[in-house]
């Protein structure tokens, strides 16, 4: 069955968005771009909500940026093809390579999961994330720890008053002291995610 994963930047007290609305404490130098570079190699589909919609559609023409260098142009490369679901109330239509989604979060997880392919399901934004975890959807939890308290906004993880245990499968630190953790759900034997 395919992975659902949730990936995101985030602050040491548990932010990806600061209470002033910016992020720009998250962005990765070179070595943390080429890693997420090769995470997104493993994705076969990408859920997002609106905002995140929004904020990745400067991909969808970044390569014609002549300033561009050439890991950015790879990522570009790999971003712009990959299909792309948007859940929003808001938006009538998107670009690029991807639809607006028809159903809740669990509804689309499982049509995507019942399609053909190995890749990952990747989910990004954090209220898209709440609502795939609190129906138990969410196979791995992807961290970049940044270090950087932000006192409040966004939290990365849901607040549903619920505990999930984790296993970790990966950890590395980064020449810029940012740290990535990543943890699958620890599910009993036999137990799966449907």
């Amino acid at each position: 069955m395919r992975s659902v994963t949730y990936s995101m930047s985030v602050s040491l007290d548990g932010y990806i968005v600061g209470p002033d609305g910016d992020f720009g404490w998250g962005m990765p130098d070179d070595e943390i771009f080429r890693f997420w570079i090769d995470d997104i190699r493993q994705v076969d589909v990408h859920l997002m909500g609106r905002r995140l919609y929004e904020t990745m559609l400067y991909w969808e023409t970044a390569d014609q940026d002549p300033s561009l260098d050439e890991a950015q142009l790879e990522w570009t490369a790999l971003w712009n093809p990959l299909p792309k679901v948007v859940f929003s109330r808001t938006l009538s239509a998107v670009r690029g390579n991807a639809r607006l989604a028809t159903g809740s979060v669990a509804e689309e997880i499982e049509r995507l999961r019942a399609e053909p392919g190995e890749g990952e399901i990747a989910i990004g934004g954090a209220t898209l994330a709440a609502e795939a975890a609190a129906a138990g959807l969410i196979d791995e939890y992807r961290t970049m720890v940044y270090p950087v308290l932000v006192g409040g906004g966004i939290p990365f993880f849901p607040r549903d008053e619920r505990r999930e245990d984790l296993e970790l499968l990966e950890s590395r630190t980064f020449g810029s002291r940012v740290v990535y953790l990543g943890y699958r759900v620890a599910r009993s034997r036999g137990a799966s995610a449907e």
